[in-house]
């Protein structure tokens, strides 16, 4: 029978920057780490975190400028996926976690990837859940997005598409859904991700990110190596409807990776918001069988 874990929210100062983040299950058990992507929070893991507190220590941070954690502007933050790590790693010092099993989603992948290629025997496994990590899950919709990357002239930005407003942060949750799977999306999940990047100097720091994933995409050869030679298990879960990553992508782990277990829902890029239930209990069994 499985105890129930009430998901506890504190609130930590990490090199000057506040930080809010949830907590399950008992400190001293193996750790669960589950970074969020673009917009959302650790809100996207409300569902999932007492199921996984059953048999894990489960933490789940607002990245800086998302969610409850402070958003400080460009000019006092380095929004960039390595500062972000570092900021992450801070906070995991501060709990006294040393090994964890990392959620890797959306912008949360690059988070966790310089987590894991910085110290790799910290990683027990990894849960994905559309994180890219190839070529393979970047198609077309990403040429304006490379173009702006080779050469960021104004007019390369205004041929990107119009994402950072309050349209865009819905469509992140229901572009690409058929009609059966958008009724099962509540919408004050992107009222609460739009009000949160609503704040002074914030899309700036949206925008950051966005210019810095082209460091992540450059660093594509340096995960494959880490995968290559770390062989960390890992449990895929994608949407099929995600209109931002490709499924091939899931193809990509499957070559990469000797231990994968892939699932793929009828869902779309916020997969939790649909399918909590069923990618719960995969993750708690996936934590059980590589303790």
């Amino acid at each position: 029978m499985q105890d129930i874990q009430k998901v506890r929210h504190r609130q930590a100062d990490v090199d000057g920057v506040e930080v809010f983040y949830r907590e399950a299950g008992r400190p001293g058990r193996l750790t669960v780490l589950l970074l969020h992507g673009f917009p959302s929070s650790s809100h996207t893991f409300r569902q999932v975190m007492p199921v996984i507190g059953d048999v894990a220590h489960v933490i789940a941070p607002d990245l800086p400028g998302f969610g409850m954690s402070s958003s400080p502007t460009v000019g006092d933050y380095d929004y960039t996926f390595g500062n972000l790590s570092r900021t992450v790693e801070h906070l995991l010092d501060q709990l006294g976690v040393e090994r964890f099993f990392v959620y890797l989603h959306d912008f949360g992948a690059p988070v966790g990837y310089h987590l894991a290629t910085r110290a790799p025997a910290r990683i027990r496994g990894l849960i994905v859940q559309s994180g890219n990590a190839h070529d393979d899950g970047l198609g077309e919709q990403w040429d304006s997005a490379r173009a702006y990357w080779a050469d960021p002239t104004d007019e390369r930005r205004a041929a990107l598409p119009d994402w950072l407003n309050f349209a865009g942060t819905r469509d992140q949750y229901l572009a690409g859904l058929p009609e059966h799977v958008r009724i099962l999306h509540a919408p004050e999940s992107w009222h609460l991700d739009w009000e949160r990047m609503s704040r002074p100097g914030n899309i700036d720091a949206q925008f950051a990110l966005f210019t810095d994933y082209a460091n992540h995409v450059a660093r594509f050869a340096e995960i494959a190596e880490y995968h290559r030679v770390h062989q960390p298990p890992a449990l895929v879960l994608w949407g099929r409807h995600d209109p931002y990553f490709d499924v091939e992508e899931v193809l990509a782990y499957h070559r990469a990776l000797d231990r994968m277990d892939a699932h793929l829902y009828d869902g779309g890029h916020l997969l939790l918001e649909t399918h909590a239930i069923e990618c719960a209990d995969l993750m708690r069994t996936f934590v059980l069988d590589n303790s």
